[in-house]
């Protein structure tokens, strides 16, 4: 009896399956190591690219405060020099933040596809273990709209860092001389802009940095709105293109058109509500001032 032998270039499922679970794990283990550099590096990384860290969220707080009591006292337009150095550490904290949110974003798209292509081909796998491709999808997926909403949040803060950081001041609970001035600013601010030339300077720098934070997000959420919405229209198209047999794919085509169609609907309330804010901070900046946030 003979036998034919397997050519040597031939690839079986084993040999699929294998190279599959390397490029699962290897991307598994690059999205591990970019969160935890996502947690770890901004901040010595901002240390390292300003003139110097802050050795905690306390500190960071304080010197903020007080550097934000000076600029205010000393009626100049331009930022004083201690408020600029916790703006500089605060810009270079968010860029490093967005680099790494962004190619968390990258890996986790390339292993979302890769789990969904898995899916699709999946017909020799049981109910079960397609259950396990499915979840391990989705919840790559939301993983994935988590780190697209951290690039696009750290991107707004290091274009506008001042506005950013007015968030880290204790506006509930304030104390001393940063009391009395947060009520002075919000003095200013309800008067804004028939006060006319009796506006504090420090008042028309924080308004026109907080219009330019939320032109950021603005332009940010449209961009994105504009591509979930393309995402949407291609995956319905790919659903009614695809053979009414092969239902699986055309449940995944229509579960992922539906997502981005209610995702796109989400971001778009963002980009309208960041462009009316755009259009007149002064009323939100107050709202934030008076504890609105």
């Amino acid at each position: 009896m003979t036998t034919t032998p397997r050519p040597t270039g031939t690839h079986g499922p084993a040999h699929t399956a294998g190279v599959s679970g390397r490029v699962c794990a290897v991307l598994v283990a690059l999205a591990t190591f970019l969160v935890l550099a996502f947690v770890i590096a901004p901040r010595p990384w901002a240390a390292s690219m300003s003139d110097g860290g802050f050795g905690d969220q306390r500190k960071l707080v304080d010197r903020l405060s007080d550097a934000f009591v000076d600029y205010w006292d000393s009626g100049d337009r331009d930022i004083s020099p201690d408020l600029k150095k916790v703006m500089d550490y605060w810009l270079q904290y968010h860029v490093a933040k967005a680099v790494v949110a962004a190619l968390l974003l990258l890996v986790l798209i390339a292993l979302g596809v890769h789990l969904w292509k898995s899916l699709l081909r999946a017909d020799g796998l049981g109910a079960g273990s397609r259950a396990a491709l499915a979840s391990a999808g989705g919840v790559v997926t939301a993983l994935a709209l988590f780190s697209l909403a951290a690039v696009m949040a750290n991107i707004q803060g290091a274009t506008a860092p001042l506005s950013s950081l007015l968030s880290m001041l204790p506006i509930r609970t304030p104390h001393g001389e940063l009391a009395a001035v947060l009520d002075q600013v919000g003095q200013h601010l309800a008067d804004y802009p028939s006060a006319g030339g009796r506006t504090p300077a420090a008042v028309e720098v924080m308004v026109g940095d907080f219009s330019r934070y939320h032109a950021v997000m603005a332009v940010a959420a449209t961009t994105v709105a504009v591509v979930l919405i393309g995402l949407s229209v291609a995956s319905w198209r790919k659903s009614a293109r695809t053979a009414a047999s092969d239902r699986r794919t055309r449940r995944v085509f229509r579960w992922f058109g539906l997502l981005s169609a209610l995702l796109s609907l989400a971001v778009a309330v963002v980009a309208v509500a960041n462009t009316a804010t755009t259009a007149d901070p002064a009323p939100a900046l107050l709202g934030f001032f008076r504890g609105g946030w």
